[in-house]
């Protein structure tokens, strides 16, 4: 005896059992036997298989790499100092090295792109810097820093015996001097024209590892003070715009290994000579 629409409920529960497993489900063909499984007909342009061009489609073409920014505005920094120097040399940037990545850094770099058929974006990619390096030279210390300290000169005779920081406002030196010997030299920056830093014999009183200053609320590391609020210390401002800036009266180092070292050695009660 037949069991109206059994078939029906066979078929559609092989499908479930099917599905379940993960296979396909093979339709009856007219002799009712089963065939390949079936398949949604594919318009042109086909998906043809993994590893194939699809019909009409042409060429896979890979796709757009978009170079890596090294540098753009906001960022600072001796790399940034060096790209200033370096479009300085190919006449794009008039302004000295700042070691700031400003707007005209910005706009020196995408005249230097529009000019070699790079995209005009202002930031230093790895692209455009390749072909700026390309066409340049490594830049001297007086193209990094074109208004840069002189040579130190002969030590003040105050500095002469002892343990002194020797500051020379001539050549923007310091010298750390024991019994006459000269240990280190560094470049230094003073106050500006209404905050000069003071001349004369002063003792160190006070150290501060990781200072900020209260009045200006700038960190100064490293601060060595020795006349009120003026310390020794290292600037991040020097340290990006050279001696385009200054100080409120205080001594800047922006070499930032050199006075880690000298604040190591200092001790407080060392002598301080600051000359012209």
């Amino acid at each position: 005896m037949t069991i109206p629409g059994r078939p029906a409920l066979l078929l559609a529960s092989a499908a479930v059992l099917a599905a379940l497993c993960g296979c396909t489900v093979q339709p009856m063909d007219p002799d009712g036997k089963r065939g390949l499984p079936a398949r949604a007909p594919v318009a042109a342009g086909r998906d043809p298989g993994p590893g194939r061009p699809a019909a009409g489609a042409g060429p896979a073409r890979p796709a757009a790499i978009t170079p890596r920014v090294l540098w753009s505005r906001g960022d600072s920094g001796p790399a940034v100092r060096e790209l200033q120097a370096r479009l300085r040399q190919v006449g794009w940037l008039a302004a000295g090295p700042t070691g700031s990545y400003g707007r005209l850094t910005e706009g020196a770099v995408r005249g230097f792109q529009g000019r070699r058929g790079l995209p005009r974006t202002g930031a230093t990619d790895a692209v455009t810097w390749q072909r700026l390096v390309a066409m340049t030279r490594p830049p001297s210390a007086r193209e990094l820093y074109p208004a840069a300290g002189r040579p130190a000169a002969a030590a003040d005779p105050r500095c002469l015996t002892g343990r002194v920081i020797c500051i020379d406002k001539t050549s923007r030196t310091l010298r750390w001097m024991v019994d006459g010997r000269t240990l280190s030299t560094m470049a230094v920056r003073f106050g500006a024209q209404y905050t000069p830093t003071r001349e004369g014999v002063f003792h160190i009183y006070w150290k501060s590892r990781h200072h900020v200053s209260t009045l200006y609320n700038a960190p100064m590391p490293y601060a060595m003070f020795f006349s009120g609020g003026q310390a020794v210390h290292y600037s991040y401002d020097f340290a990006a715009r050279g001696y385009a800036g200054g100080s409120h009266g205080c001594v800047n180092v922006r070499d930032e290994t050199a006075i880690a070292a000298l604040f190591a050695q200092v001790r407080v009660g060392d002598k301080v000579v600051v000359s012209w």
